[in-house]
C-alpha cells in the first residue's frame, strides 16, 4: 500500500460520524496543516452557498464530522477530499490537498522514521521481541495491536496499521536500499493471530527473502554466547556517508549519529549476523517450520 493508500473505504450510506484520525496536539506542523485544510474546505463550502448539513449529505459523511474537519479537529480521509472536490466543483484543488494531508495522517514519530527509511541506502535491523514492523503482514500487525494494553480504539488501530503499511514502500524504492534483518527464532514461532495468520506471516518472510536487496536471517534460540541480549538494533546509512542508529541496550535507547557510537552498534550487529543462520539456512528453517505446522 502506498502512502496515499487507505485501509478503510467510504461507506455507501451516510455515517453519523465516520471514525477518523484525531489530530495529535503535540504535532505542531500536523495541527497547522489540518487547520489550514479545514479552513479552505469551510471557505469553499460557504462560497458555494451550502449549509454544513447539505454538504454532509452530498459527501455522505455525518454533519458532525464535517464540523470537526473544518475546525481542524479531524484529519480528513482521501475519499473525503475527493468527494468534497467533486461536490464543490473545485476542479482538483481540494483533491490536491491529499498530498499534504497524507504526510500528517500518521503519528509524528512514525513520519520521522519513514522519512529516514525513505532516504537510507542501507538499513540493518535486529529484532528480538516481535517480527520487525517492515516484515509484518497486515493481519499480523492487527493481531499485535489488538492485544496491546490499554486497548486501542478501532480508529487508533486503523491509523497505526496504515502507518506501518505505508513504510513498506521501502521495498519498492528504486534504486533499492540494501535491507538486512536478523530475527530471533522465538519471534517466528509465536503464532500471533492464530495458525493461518502465522503461516501467512512466514510465507511473507519467504517472499521478501527472495528479493535481491533483502537479507533475512534467523538467530537460533540455542545460541549460547549471544551478542544480541541488549535488545533491538537499528542502523540506517545514507548516500552522503552519514548514519543514524539506535539500540534498546545502548545510549539509553536514544538515536545516535556520532561515529564512535555508531561503530559500537555496527560491531554488535555484525557479531549478531555472524552468529545467525545464513540467509539460505534461514530460508530452509522457515520452510521447515511451515512444513511442520
Amino acid at each position: 500500500m502506498s502512502v496515499d493508500g487507505e485501509a478503510v473505504r467510504l461507506a455507501d450510506e451516510v455515517q453519523a460520524d465516520e471514525p477518523g484520525w484525531e489530530v495529535d496536539p503535540d504535532d505542531e506542523w500536523g495541527v497547522a496543516v489540518v487547520a489550514t485544510v479545514g479552513r479552505q474546505l469551510k471557505l469553499r463550502r460557504e462560497a458555494a452557498g451550502m449549509r454544513a448539513c447539505d454538504f454532509a449529505a452530498a459527501v455522505k459523511y455525518g454533519e458532525d464530522l464535517v464540523y470537526k474537519v473544518e475546525g481542524g479537529k479531524r484529519i480528513p480521509r482521501p475519499e473525503y477530499l475527493e468527494k468534497a472536490d467533486e461536490v464543490l466543483g473545485a476542479g482538483g484543488l481540494i483533491a490536491a490537498m491529499k498530498e499534504d494531508v497524507a504526510k500528517v495522517r500518521y503519528p509524528k514519530k512514525v513520519r520521522e522514521l519513514a522519512k529516514l527509511e525513505s532516504q537510507a541506502v542501507e538499513i540493518s535491523l535486529y529484532s528480538n521481541h516481535n517480527i520487525h514492523g517492515l516484515l509484518q503482514t497486515e493481519d499480523h500487525m492487527r493481531a499485535l495491536f489488538d492485544v496491546w494494553l490499554p486497548a486501542h480504539t478501532e480508529a487508533e488501530t486503523e491509523r497505526m496499521v496504515a502507518a506501518r503499511l505505508a513504510r513498506r514502500s521501502v521495498f519498492e524504492r528504486s534504486p533499492a536500499p540494501m535491507l538486512s534483518f536478523v530475527q530471533e527464532e522465538v519471534t517466528l514461532r509465536r503464532p500471533v493471530g492464530g495458525t493461518m495468520v502465522w503461516r501467512r506471516q512466514l510465507e511473507r518472510l519467504l517472499e521478501l527473502g527472495k528479493l535481491r536487496h533483502v537479507s533475512i536471517q534467523v538467530m537460533p534460540t540455542d545460541v549460547e554466547d549471544h551478542f544480541g541480549t541488549g535488545g533491538l538494533i537499528e542502523v540506517l546509512k545514507f548516500a552522503d556517508g552519514t548514519a543514524v542508529g539506535r539500540s534498546d541496550g545502548a545510549f539509553a535507547g536514544r538515536p545516535v549519529t556520532d561515529p564512535k557510537q555508531l561503530r559500537i552498534l555496527e560491531l554488535r550487529y555484525g557479531m549478531i549476523r555472524a552468529q545467525a543462520l545464513t540467509p539460505r539456512e534461514s530460508r530452509a528453517f522457515i520452510e521447515q517450520m511451515l512444513g511442520e505446522s
